[in-house]
């Protein structure tokens, strides 16, 4: 019988040992997308607001890298229906699209009639405040 004695081996010695290959030098990163939307179905509807303005908008005013008007294809802005989605490669976050949503509400004197709610992790919906709810609750404070 032979018997072999255990190495003792340090973990610089398995990172020797394993030599990378050209297939895994040449591995591409997948890319990967992040996709929002914005419902606005409830507002175009009433023809309160124009879906091609804000999408328009959108397109000069998101910032790539600390520069508007950059684009290029690692952002892509869709126009479906009533619906608006920012496809992005790069990190993106949701929070800016609310961002940019408010103050084109606010440019355009919409912003006292719509709200922007979160419907899902990467959704929104563009809704109208309840202002029902604010005069029965004024109604009832000058009953007493």
């Amino acid at each position: 019988p032979i018997i072999v004695a255990p190495s003792h081996s340090t973990s610089a010695d398995h990172r020797d040992a394993m030599p990378v290959t050209k297939q895994q030098k040449g591995k591409k990163q997948k890319r990967v997308f992040t996709r929002f939307s914005i419902d606005c179905s409830i507002p175009v509807g009433d023809n309160v607001l124009e879906l091609i303005k804000l999408e328009k908008y959108f397109h000069d005013r998101i910032k790539v890298n600390g520069k508007t008007h950059n684009l290029t294809d690692n952002v892509r802005i869709n126009r479906e229906k009533n619906k608006i989605t920012v496809t992005a490669a790069l990190p993106f976050a949701k929070r800016y699209l609310k961002y940019l949503t408010k103050r084109f509400l606010k440019a355009n004197k919409l912003r006292e009639w719509l709200r922007v709610i979160a419907t899902g992790p990467q959704t929104y919906e563009l809704r109208y405040f309840n202002i029902s709810e604010d005069q029965e609750a004024g109604d009832e404070e000058t009953e007493e």
